[in-house]
């Protein structure tokens, strides 16, 4: 049976862990990767890499050629400047692109992967899930709205005979995250370079749990349905100390206030703008890590079987692959 599959974003975080999925799963990959780009992730699997770029919609097309199934991954995830055209540009252009060269190939299923932030988060007693309308309109961050435009956009294409699913994860831990993504936050931690907590929360989920629901939905996602990728709902506080037991060091005891937090990321933005140099913590960001993130994952769980592996897994697992690979030295 024919598995030839095309991925985008290979080599990020969840683009490296889809690949291994795959190749357990039986699929022959075929890579796009952006011209000159070392992808240290994938070395050594047996796949073939193609480089292009997502807005050339010809070479797209062309790279694709032969595949049955897609999976879109690739994204520029920026959160600085807010207005940002490129990450606007490649989110929802570069998506456009993909989404006609899969029509003119005639593709068999399409998995786009989105964000959980496209839908309406809730607390942890009354998470959010996929019917729950989009909020992060508030911030006005280009790529919380990117995401989402492209979002609608694949569902779009669906209306006109695309036969597509969408899969949202949450906050993914785990190892082949070369950039540091998400994983910045356990190297943070570890490194004793969080004062304190936050007031706000968000879901988590092992990236290799996440990675299993991106390729189960090849097979089992339903054409135009949405999927939350997520697992435990927890505040900072409480994540911190999961990430400090694991790495055996002492979890931040401090709780911030949010203003102090607002008044912090305001001071970032406005020399950010100054200098050129993106923050460390943008006002955008010092908002979001004050509001809650909670979702559900039970319809994953349920139609793709999702995986639910405790997040100290995942944890553990970014530890090892960061002193592995020299982010950390002891």
């Amino acid at each position: 049976m024919d598995k030839s599959l095309f991925i985008t974003g290979a080599d990020g975080l969840l683009g490296s862990n889809s690949v291994r999925e795959l190749l357990a799963q039986g699929y022959s990959v075929r890579a796009l990767i952006q011209p000159g780009r070392k992808v240290k992730s994938l070395e050594g699997l047996p796949i073939e890499k193609v480089e292009g770029d997502l807005l050339d919609e010809t070479k797209l097309r062309n790279a694709m050629k032969g595949c049955r199934y897609v999976i879109h991954g690739a994204a520029c995830t920026a959160m600085w400047p807010d207005n940002n055209p490129v990450v606007r540009k490649v989110n929802i252009e570069g998506t456009r692109c993909l989404l006609n060269a899969c029509k003119e190939n005639g593709v068999e299923r399409l998995v786009y992967i989105g964000t959980a932030n496209s839908f309406g988060a809730g607390s942890i007693d009354q998470p959010g899930n996929e019917s729950k309308p989009y909020t992060a309109a508030k911030y006005k961050n280009d790529y919380m709205a990117s995401k989402y435009e492209a979002h609608q956009l694949v569902l779009d294409y669906v209306k006109k005979g695309l036969n597509a699913v969408i899969v949202n994860p949450t906050f993914m831990l785990g190892a082949y995250d070369s950039a540091p993504s998400s994983g910045a936050m356990i190297l943070a931690v570890v490194n004793q370079q969080v004062p304190g907590y936050s007031p706000g929360g968000k879901n988590y989920i092992c990236v290799k749990d996440a990675a299993k629901g991106v390729v189960n939905a090849i097979e089992k996602g339903r054409t135009g349905e949405c999927y939350i990728l997520g697992n435990e709902n927890l505040n900072f506080k409480d994540a911190f100390a999961k990430m400090a037991n694991v790495a055996g060091v002492k979890a931040p005891g401090f709780a911030i206030p949010k203003w102090v937090l607002l008044l912090y990321g305001g001071m970032g933005s406005t020399v950010a703008r100054i200098t050129g140099k993106a923050p460390k913590v943008s006002y955008t960001i010092a908002r979001i890590s004050c509001d809650e993130f909670y979702y559900s994952s039970l319809k994953a769980v349920k139609e793709l079987d999702l995986p639910q592996t405790p997040i100290e897994n995942g944890i553990r697992e970014a530890l090892d692959w960061f002193k592995e690979n020299g982010y950390l030295k002891n």
